[in-house]
């Protein structure tokens, strides 16, 4: 078996062939995961409109709403079985996150009150940013300690207002109370607080244009 001799015209065609290979491989890869994750992403889409909607009894298509000067937003409107108009989720996002784009769902009511979130992806710091899941829904209850179960004490800790559930974008105070709303931020994570509640009010927009549209 003759051995290649080492010289520039053998090494560029070894470094080509690896990189046909390696080029190869990965497209076959993403062939084999883009269906699945796909399939996955709307699986998590059905999930988070069921999440964020009052009671309803049946969906109407999305349509895609223009608001100006932000973007176009994907809304689900929801209807009960009398054909009156439950409520909208409305899929949402924020460029101003601290990791980059942050997606959410946002339910609103027939009156236009926030029903229920849901993030659908974001990138933000794991520990601090990440916290915009659960930390804008209403603040469970913390388990006592041992030593409070034991002695029947109770520690009294300050409830925090971070809670946008209930409230209307349209009168409440929608921004972190650094910015003069009503809003406790994060902590140690306000540029993620921010672009959540900036995410929530393109929302309410698209939602308040797909209203005045559908009249």
């Amino acid at each position: 078996m003759t051995k290649l001799t080492s010289s520039f015209k053998n090494m560029l065609l070894v470094l080509t062939g690896i990189s046909l290979f390696a080029a190869a491989a990965l497209a076959s890869i993403y062939t084999v995961t883009k269906e699945p994750i796909e399939a996955s992403k709307i699986a998590r889409q059905q999930q988070a409109i069921s999440e964020v909607l009052p009671p309803f009894d049946r969906l109407e298509p999305p349509v895609q709403v223009r608001v100006a000067g932000i973007g176009t937003f994907t809304v689900h409107s929801a209807f009960d079985n009398r054909h009156n108009f439950a409520g909208a989720a409305v899929e949402s996002f924020s460029k101003k996150g601290f990791g980059g784009e942050i997606k959410v769902m946002v339910g609103f009511d027939s009156e236009g009150n926030i029903v229920n979130y849901s993030v659908l992806e974001q990138k933000e710091t794991p520990g601090l940013g990440t916290k915009i899941t659960d930390w804008f829904k209403p603040e469970a209850n913390p388990e006592k300690s041992l030593i409070e179960k034991l002695l029947g004490l109770e520690a009294k800790t300050e409830e925090r207002k971070s809670s946008v559930i209930g409230k209307n974008p349209g009168h409440d105070g929608l921004t972190v109370t650094k910015d003069g709303g009503e809003i406790d931020a994060i902590t140690a994570a306000t540029i993620s607080s921010r672009a959540f509640l900036e995410a929530v009010q393109h929302a309410y927009s698209a939602f308040q244009t797909s209203q005045t549209e559908g009249r």
